[in-house]
């Protein structure tokens, strides 16, 4: 069942979503007016949705020009689990964005600092963190059934035939 909140906080339920070590996609909006995603780590501190990027990058480009964006973070073991999380861009400091950072890598990668760790440390010379603080101001969440109660993903895929004038079999 989706859900639409409208008082714009995420739900106990959906927290782990954000607060785990779940991977998340961020789109943002290029110049252009194209969707720009990308993969990325984030927590929530409460109020906020908190990501890091680098200053310079498309993404914290993006963000500066237009700070509506999307998050979207399912359960990696329920695929039909997830939280669509949209909302405003209303801060982007360097002010503790290497110490968020340096958490952000021991939760995803069980090590820190970013810088040294997961990174060579001489990219700390010609990359800067960017915290962003993101306010939701739409939430959204599904949850169409677990694993275990709906759906049986151990089942192979189902072989759906193919339509006439869809796909040409010379092309695969």
């Amino acid at each position: 069942m989706s859900i639409v909140h409208e008082v714009c906080s995420i739900p106990e339920a959906y927290r782990d979503l954000l607060e785990g070590r779940i991977y998340a996609t961020l789109a943002t909006v290029m110049p252009d007016g194209q969707p720009q995603s990308t993969v990325v780590w984030c927590d929530f501190d409460g109020k906020y949705v908190l990501i890091n990027t680098m200053r310079g990058f498309r993404k914290e480009k993006n963000m500066r020009a237009n700070p509506k964006v999307t998050l979207l973070a399912y359960d990696q073991c329920n695929p039909l689990r997830s939280l669509e999380v949209r909302g405003t861009v209303v801060e982007m400091t360097e002010t503790g964005a290497l110490a968020h950072l340096d958490s952000l890598s021991v939760k995803y990668v069980g090590r820190g600092p970013y810088f040294g760790a997961c990174v060579p440390a001489e990219l700390s010379e010609r990359e800067h963190p960017v915290l962003c603080r993101i306010t939701p101001t739409r939430v959204v969440t599904l949850n169409a059934g677990s694993a275990v109660d709906n759906i049986n993903f151990s089942k192979p895929l189902r072989v759906v035939p193919l339509m006439v004038g869809c796909l040409n079999p010379t092309s695969i």
